[in-house]
């Protein structure tokens, strides 16, 4: 159910997506013509896809790619194998395998069907993503982090933006409904907001906003997915959990919010939070029914009283 003044559940799904691994300092190829990686971490820049703008680290050893969670460079797409295709990483340059993928692997266009050598500015293509390989100098990981980050970040929590957040939870409803696999997600709404803006300014409200967002990244798991999808309204995505998990989560959760009041410069302030709970189901046929029934959740949990977990 959607309350006055909120924003529809799925409009502006073309936000990259959240979240940027920290990168050690890389060294250029000692020539530009070297057909070979000169000894380095390396990194892979997304320049199509669901992952678009993110820089994939390649630290020294064997890396795998795919959408599985184990991946050190994880692609969610539903066209990318759980293990994609593996990388060796050494002194002498980067190698590449493919590992029987369902859709393959290319480079530069072409279908690897042998271990291929990798160097730099090749074109790695794994479903819907394109993955240029890349050395970056610290001034360079530093533009794109900001460009990222200026794209998928909320300013004020440090959560996941609105756009960003429904687009990656677009992405994770498709794979759970494609391969059958636990999908939970959560909408969250802090209870009589407009008061603490009223008594401690607009100024107190951001810190109360952020002291929650501190809060809320605490209490996820490395899997789960968090973002700012309205003023005081919040949005978690969580793979691979059912209803009864959800249900243990976000208790835990409204009890720690309900429990830690918040400092502010004039006073410290209690709030608390209510969520609307929703696994998916059969008959979720798109992502915005599953989000609809978590909305109607949230509605009864505020109509009830405030301060709880509703499910549906």
């Amino acid at each position: 159910m959607k309350r006055k003044g909120s924003p529809g559940p799925l409009s502006s799904l073309d936000e990259t997506l959240p979240g940027l691994p920290e990168m050690e300092t890389v060294v250029r190829p000692k020539t530009p013509d070297e057909g070979c990686l000169a000894p380095a971490e390396w990194a892979f820049v997304a320049y199509a896809g669901a992952a678009l703008g993110r820089v994939f680290p390649l630290p020294r050893g064997e890396l795998l790619l795919g959408r599985a969670s184990d991946c050190a460079v994880a692609l969610v797409d539903g066209e990318v194998s759980r293990h994609h295709a593996r990388l060796w990483v050494g002194e002498d340059g980067i190698r590449l395998e493919d590992l029987d993928s369902t859709n393959g692997t290319l480079v530069n266009g072409d279908l690897v069907r042998d271990p291929v050598q990798l160097g730099v500015g090749d074109r790695l293509s794994l479903g819907g993503h394109v993955l240029k390989l890349v050395s970056l100098d610290p001034l360079e990981r530093a533009f794109h982090e900001t460009l990222l980050d200026l794209s998928t970040r909320d300013a004020l929590t440090g959560l996941a933006n609105r756009s960003s957040t429904l687009t990656e939870f677009q992405n994770r409803f498709g794979l759970s409904f494609r391969y059958s696999r636990p999908l939970s997600v959560v909408i969250c709404d802090l209870d009589l907001f407009k008061q603490v803006n009223d008594e401690h300014g607009h100024g107190g409200g951001d810190l109360v906003l952020r002291g929650f967002g501190e809060q809320l990244l605490a209490a996820l798991r490395e899997a789960d997915l968090a973002g700012r999808i309205g003023g005081e309204e919040f949005l978690m995505v969580l793979p691979e959990t059912d209803l009864a998990g959800a249900r243990i989560l976000t208790e835990r959760l409204r009890k720690s919010i309900a429990g830690k009041p918040i400092l502010l410069p004039t006073g410290s302030v209690s709030i608390t939070c209510s969520m609307g709970v929703a696994q998916r189901t059969v008959a979720d046929l798109e992502a915005g029914h599953l989000l609809a029934r978590a909305d109607a959740a949230l509605y009864r949990a505020k109509a009830q009283g405030r301060n709880r977990v509703c499910e549906d």
